[in-house]
């Protein structure tokens, strides 16, 4: 996947076009920038990085064949973070038992949104990451303190699993297997 890429583009009822394109940690660096460092945005962690280090950090993320950053732009404004990542070649994979078809997500909304529409967005983002090839289930591990990702999970179908310590942080594991309808209404 080249930088800058479209790599899903759909229309969501209620909500508009939604694009998925591959994270440019260079064009889009004051997008993300703003987003890991306004308050309410402690979870990622990101937020004491300076515009280089998190240039950086991404630039990194974009050499792994294994991870990969994508932005999300509802209609042509951006609203999302996205990050997808094999569990296996990921500190979380030790900690439970990785299955074929497993997908690591992270996921910030970024930009201000309306009633519904972080659900119908987050429907189109498991539309997206369950139609890749081999993929089977997404897995997620938001900080236990994070109530407002842990409502969301739950509310998009989210099963949860164990809370986990990983080296940065206590973990809640949620699972959304293929089988399991995302909520997009």
């Amino acid at each position: 996947m080249r930088r800058g890429e479209v790599v899903d583009e759909r229309t969501v009822d209620g909500l508009g076009r939604i694009t998925t394109r591959v994270l440019d940690p260079d064009a889009d660096l004051d997008t993300i920038h703003a987003w890991v460092t306004a308050p309410g945005t402690e979870f990622w962690g990101l937020g004491s990085l300076t515009r280089e280090e998190l240039r950086d950090t991404y630039a990194f993320v974009d050499s792994l064949p294994t991870h990969h950053a994508f932005l999300v732009h509802r209609d042509d404004e951006p609203v999302a973070l996205l990050q997808a990542y094999d569990p296996a070649d990921d500190p979380v994979g030790e900690c439970y038992d990785v299955q074929p078809g497993d997908v690591g997500v992270h996921l910030l909304i970024g930009a201000g949104g309306r009633p519904g529409a972080t659900t119908r967005l987050l429907g189109a983002l498991v539309a997206f990451l369950l139609g890749r090839p081999g993929a089977r289930r997404i897995v997620a591990e938001p900080d236990v303190r994070n109530e407002r990702a842990l409502a969301r999970m739950t509310r998009t179908g989210f099963v949860a699993g164990p809370v986990i310590e990983l080296p940065h942080k206590r973990a809640q594991l949620a699972f959304l297997t293929l089988s399991t309808p995302p909520e997009t209404a």
